[in-house]
């Protein structure tokens, strides 16, 4: 199984870690490899970052299935660009909202959400409510720094687990999802600290929830709904 991940930004300053990262979750015989944008934007923090992202993702994941692989992640929380790129292809494309969310759904009653920067809570409660999950969401919580400065580690932990018991003891939530999927390796730390600490609660890893949805996907050889997600009509387009 050929999986792709489409990082969608403009620099490659994440490439390494998140292929240390979903080396941790693919399974024998899965390969991936990873594209970044030609034009977008550095990191995606707002509607705006995603709209200037997805022509070339959606390009991107049409070459992927032109290249013959089986399924693509676009490596972001927000899902850019890949409802259009459903319509595009019939391949299994999820980005990271989904399938952490739907695993957190599986797995507790309520959840929140701990992702970046004020300017997201707005785009994931959005998506929240296009899902329908609003009911099972506890609260949006972040932790005021910027996706770039994510990869220096730090006080990430502290700063994230600090949110986490918040939202335990503050929002009622029984699982924790992590809101960026620059927030790479933490999961675990997370989890194992919340334990020590006496909250047995499960921490999503967007990447993980969603390598592992696509791996489901093309095993059991099902994709998205083309009813749902219909070719364009042949039209006039400019670009």
């Amino acid at each position: 199984m050929d999986i792709r991940i489409i990082l969608p930004i403009i620099g490659d300053q994440f490439n390494k870690e998140v292929e240390k990262e979903v080396k941790q979750f693919i399974s024998s015989g899965t390969t991936v490899d990873i594209k970044n944008l030609r034009r977008g934007t550095a990191s995606i923090e707002s509607v705006y970052d995603e709209a200037l992202g997805s022509p070339d993702i959606i390009d991107k994941v049409v070459e992927a299935e032109k290249e013959g692989i089986d399924a693509v992640f676009v490596d972001c929380f927000g899902d850019p660009g890949v409802d259009a790129a459903r319509e595009m292809v019939s391949i299994p494309v999820v980005g990271g909202f989904q399938p952490a969310v739907l695993t957190a759904c599986l797995l507790a009653g309520r959840f929140t959400v701990v992702s970046v920067l004020p300017s997201v809570v707005p785009m994931i409660r959005n998506l929240c409510r296009k899902m329908g999950v609003e009911s099972n969401l506890a609260s949006i919580r972040y932790i005021n720094t910027p996706v770039l400065d994510l990869l220096e580690k730090g006080s990430l932990l502290d700063k994230l687990y600090g949110e986490l018991e918040k939202a335990v003891h503050q929002d009622g939530a029984e699982a924790i999802v992590l809101g960026c999927t620059g927030m790479l390796g933490l999961a675990k730390g997370l989890q194992e600290k919340a334990s020590q600490n006496g909250v047995s609660l499960p921490v999503i890893d967007p990447t993980g929830a969603a390598i592992g949805f696509l791996e489901l996907l093309v095993r059991n050889g099902i994709t998205h709904s083309k009813v749902t997600f219909p070719v364009p009509t042949e039209k006039e387009r400019r670009f």
